[in-house]
């Protein structure tokens, strides 16, 4: 059997994730989750990446959700773990940037993954929608709280209610994806994104994102707090030092990540 999810280098600083089911458009089964789960910790435990991409493989789909054939034989609480929540991914705490390339369709469980996403970029003609409600079900794996946070509410509950999605241009327009390309692009125009990431320091960009990803959750007095704490971190850094230096030098910054 082919591995569930692949891992690969693709640029300097820069891991790629598949899901790869392109048979079952990329479906989320057992040996998916546990892989997904596995990619994760790597991306946080190697330094050398700074940002990672997930994308599925084949040219129909992103992720079609939860495999229903594998829930039926009764293995739906394997399309969990315990650390990320379903796929391995949707609760899994990371600390560095992840962007969704979508070249196909993220329907149920796999917009849910797109969601759980920093950023995305997707193929202009995909489609992204929560259809669980057609089948009497709700989109527990975050996407009922989530799509309200990422679109205006009443496009996000018209969604939600009515199980209808939309496609990439629209995603684009309301805010939900970063950039809507032709499906043959959406790979390059994530390692573009992910290249404006990598030149930063990437200390200051997990800093940073750990405080925007709880904008929504906390009252300003615990952001501030959280702010300040972060800044007296990055004070102790080489990268701290780096930045101004390299400024006046008129040089780009050596970052070194510590």
């Amino acid at each position: 059997m082919p591995d569930a999810v692949l891992f690969e280098t693709v640029a300097p600083h820069v891991a790629l994730v598949t899901l790869n089911r392109p048979e079952a458009r990329n479906a989320v089964n057992g040996a998916l989750a546990q892989a997904l789960d596995a990619a994760v910790a790597r991306v946080e435990a190697e330094d050398d990446i700074r940002v990672a991409i997930l994308t599925g493989a084949g040219p129909h789909a992103f992720c079609a959700g939860a495999d229903l054939k594998e829930v039926a034989a009764g293995r739906g609480a394997a399309l969990y773990t315990e650390r990320g929540g379903f796929a391995g991914f949707v609760r899994a705490s990371r600390k560095k940037p992840w962007i969704a390339a979508a070249q196909g369709h993220a329907l149920a469980g796999g917009l849910e993954l797109l969601l759980a996403c920093d950023m995305a970029v997707a193929a202009e003609g995909a489609t992204f929608g929560l259809p669980e409600v057609k089948r009497s079900l709700v989109a527990a794996a975050g996407g009922v709280f989530r799509l309200p946070r990422a679109l205006p509410r009443a496009i996000a509950f018209e969604m939600i209610a009515t199980g209808e999605p939309i496609t990439g241009t629209r995603a684009e327009a309301l805010g939900l994806v970063n950039a809507a390309v032709p499906a043959e692009q959406v790979m390059a125009a994530a390692l573009a994104l992910a290249a404006r990431i990598t030149v930063n320091a990437p200390i200051a960009v997990r800093e940073s994102l750990a405080i925007a990803r709880r904008a929504n959750d906390l009252e300003d007095d615990a952001l501030w707090t959280l702010c300040g704490e972060a800044s007296r971190a990055i004070r102790e850094t080489e990268d701290f030092q780096e930045g101004p230096r390299a400024f006046i030098e008129k040089r780009a910054p050596r970052w070194v990540g510590r």
